[in-house]
């Protein structure tokens, strides 16, 4: 048997937080969790405005953020976008919405990101995963008024579903 990874976070919103990996980076996933991209592909085709991190990236893989399209800590940039909108709310509407979970207080990016690399929490696992999939809805919308390849038509709403790993590029 492998021996379990531990990593210890340093992020000024979970001092002194470590978690175990279970599984393989980027394997043992649910069945009914099939993301389009990874962590890593989500980051270089550019989403959060380039500041989901706000530049706490320690935790995470180097090669990650080889090619990603990250703002200065903070600094929110629509640019770096892949469709150049802004399309995501902000922590704090994360927050009174009742989104945000104790062990991943940037949001379902960072859930991603950290099951990605093998950490598994059951519960928390099965509410994100459900969260995943409601975003279907979106992905609907986009295909039910929009031509293939036309980038322009609901940009906001493409944005938005790649924030979840849906590939809206190709759509």
């Amino acid at each position: 048997m492998a021996t379990k990874r531990v990593i210890s976070v340093l992020d000024p919103l979970q001092k002194g937080y470590r978690y175990t990996c279970a599984e393989p980076v980027g394997t043992g996933f649910a069945l009914d969790f099939t993301p389009d991209l990874t962590p890593n592909e989500m980051l270089e085709l550019g989403v959060f405005g380039g500041d989901y991190f706000e530049g706490e990236i320690n935790e995470y893989p180097s090669s990650w953020f080889k090619n990603a399209k990250l703002s200065e800590p903070r600094k929110y940039d629509k640019r770096l976008n892949y469709f150049g909108v802004r399309a995501s709310q902000s922590r704090n509407e994360w927050a009174r919405k009742g989104w945000l979970y104790a062990d991943d207080p940037r949001g379902w990016f960072q859930w991603y990101c950290r099951y990605y690399l093998g950490r598994r929490i059951p519960h928390e696992d099965a509410r994100q995963i459900a969260r995943w999939k409601n975003i279907v809805r979106h992905l609907s919308q986009i295909k039910l008024h929009c031509r293939q390849g036309d980038k322009t038509c609901r940009p906001r709403q493409r944005q938005a579903v790649l924030h979840w790993s849906y590939n809206s590029t190709r759509m």
